[in-house]
């Protein structure tokens, strides 16, 4: 097959790229990664030297790809599916490119802060910047539920590369740092992503690592049964 994605099932950046593959019904082979087993590790780092995932290579092509929004985007060009996860008009790629690095940099990447600090070793937390980073998130969220007043997806009314991005960075946030009841456009938004089909199958998949997730005891119920 050409294409191989490394990855983990528990990484939200990793299911940022398995939205967008479940999303178009693209055939790859898929390695699961464990980070701790130098073997294991050995395979990702000969394909991407930084040894981070997801990487996707594509053997037709001799090439392998690092970065989620990279990866969806070669998809989006080499393997279109019958949905295209970026707009043919410029003008709305920009809007879908914007809020994909919105939902990275301002939800993802704090949310990681956040998760992250749990497994520092005693004595090493970092109380300032974790509160620095839910400060992020809570800036992010008021952003977000004006955005998507009005609309069914991130961008409009087509799923979109931006909502590849929103579901891991939602689901995991929302778990840190939940939403609250006043952002009614953004807890409806999570709810119909929740339900989409690729978002569903990529949840259902990482729920036997759940008990790996550092806020574990914090994972709402319904997503830890078969439903």
């Amino acid at each position: 097959m050409s294409l191989t994605l490394y990855f983990h099932p528990l990484a939200s950046f990793c299911h940022k790229v398995l939205v967008a593959l479940y999303e178009n019904g693209t055939a790859f082979d898929p390695v699961i990664v464990d980070l701790g087993d130098a073997t294991s590790r050995a395979l990702l780092v000969a394909e991407w030297p930084l040894g981070k995932f997801p990487v996707l290579k594509d053997a037709e092509r001799g090439l392998s790809l690092p970065e989620s929004t990279i990866i969806i985007e070669h998809l989006d060009r080499h393997y279109p599916g019958p949905a295209p996860l970026l707009p043919g008009d410029a003008a709305l790629a920009l809007q879908v490119r914007l809020w994909d690095r919105v939902f990275d940099q301002h939800v993802h990447q704090p949310m990681q802060k956040i998760v992250l600090d749990r497994l520092r070793p005693e004595g090493q937390a970092d109380a300032h910047g974790v509160a620095e980073a839910r400060a992020q998130i809570e800036a992010a969220y008021d952003l977000l539920d004006r955005q998507l007043a009005g609309h069914g997806w991130a961008v409009g009314d087509r799923f979109s590369l931006a909502d590849c991005a929103a579901a891991p960075a939602l689901f995991y946030a929302g778990i840190v740092q939940p939403f609250g009841t006043r952002r009614r456009h953004l807890s409806a938004y999570f709810d119909r992503l929740a339900a989409r089909p690729s978002v569903a199958r990529t949840l259902a998949e990482a729920r036997p690592y759940f008990p790996l997730f550092p806020y574990r005891e914090a994972v709402p119920a319904r997503f830890l049964a078969d439903g």
